[in-house]
C-alpha cells in the first residue's frame, strides 16, 4: 500500500448523511488525490440495500427504518449493530485498476489480519453458500469474512472514472470487542502513515445537498 492514505473517524450520523457522504468522498477522489478510510457509525438503527435492488422486494425483508439505497451494488445490510467503514481510491490508485473480485478479496483480507491482531481468529470463505438471495448476511459469498463458519463482514463496490468506493460492514462475533480496538488495528496492519482527512466547504456543501435531495427522498430510496 502507497503512502498518504487519509483517515476520516467520524461519529454517529443518519443513514442519508452516511451515504451522501460516501458518494461525496467518491465525486471528489479525484480532488483528494489519495486513498481515504472511513469509520463511522448510525443514529438509529437502519438499513441499506444495494442501488440495482428492488425497493418492492426489499422492504418486506427488514422491519428496520430508514431503509436507504446506497451508491454501491451488494444486497441489504442490517444497521443496528454493526461496525461500519468506507474506502475511497482515486483513479490511478492500484486499486481503482484491480478487478471487483480482486479488491473484494483484498479488503477482507486486510479485516481478517486486523482481527487476527486482536487475537480474533477469522477466514475467507473459499466458495459461496447462498441461503436467501438479495440478503448480505444470510450466507456468504466467496471471500467473505468467517468466523466459526459464520460470516461476520461483507462489503460492497462500485468503481467509476473519478475512482473505487467500498462500503463494508463488519457484524462482529458475540464475544467481548471493543470496537475502537479494531478500528486500530486496521490502521496498524495497512503498514503505512495516515492522515487525519479535513472536510473542506465544498466537500461540506457537496454532502448536505446529497443528504438533502438525494439519500433521504422517498422518491429516491424507492425509485425502482
Amino acid at each position: 500500500m502507497n503512502s498518504g492514505w487519509y483517515l476520516l473517524q467520524q461519529g454517529k450520523h443518519s443513514a442519508a448523511y452516511n451515504m451522501a457522504m460516501d458518494e461525496a468522498l467518491l465525486q471528489s477522489a479525484l480532488e483528494l488525490g489519495g486513498p481515504v478510510l472511513r469509520f463511522y457509525g448510525w443514529e438509529e438503527p437502519a438499513a441499506t440495500f444495494g442501488y440495482a435492488q428492488k425497493y418492492a422486494e426489499i422492504e418486506p425483508l427488514t422491519l428496520l427504518r430508514p431503509l436507504v439505497r446506497r451508491p454501491t451494488g451488494g444486497g441489504l445490510v442490517p444497521h443496528d449493530a454493526d461496525w461500519t467503514y468506507s474506502l475511497v481510491f482515486p483513479a490511478g490508485h492500484p486499486w481503482h485498476a484491480l478487478k471487483a473480485v480482486e479488491s473484494y478479496q483484498r479488503v477482507h483480507e486486510w479485516i481478517r489480519d486486523a482481527f487476527a491482531r486482536i487475537n480474533v481468529e477469522t477466514a475467507l470463505a473459499s466458495s459461496p453458500q447462498k441461503e436467501i438471495p438479495g440478503q448480505c448476511f444470510v450466507g456468504f459469498e466467496k471471500s467473505d469474512v468467517l468466523w466459526h463458519h459464520r460470516k461476520i463482514a461483507g462489503a460492497a463496490q462500485r468503481r467509476t472514472r473519478n475512482g473505487l468506493l467500498i462500503q463494508g460492514s463488519i457484524q462482529p462475533p458475540p464475544i467481548p470487542l471493543r470496537r475502537e480496538d479494531w478500528q486500530a488495528a486496521m490502521c496498524e496492519v495497512a503498514g503505512h502513515p495516515w492522515n487525519a482527512l479535513e472536510i473542506s466547504t465544498p466537500l461540506a456543501a457537496m454532502i448536505q445537498t446529497l443528504q438533502n435531495v438525494k439519500y433521504s427522498q422517498a422518491a429516491y430510496n424507492q425509485k425502482r
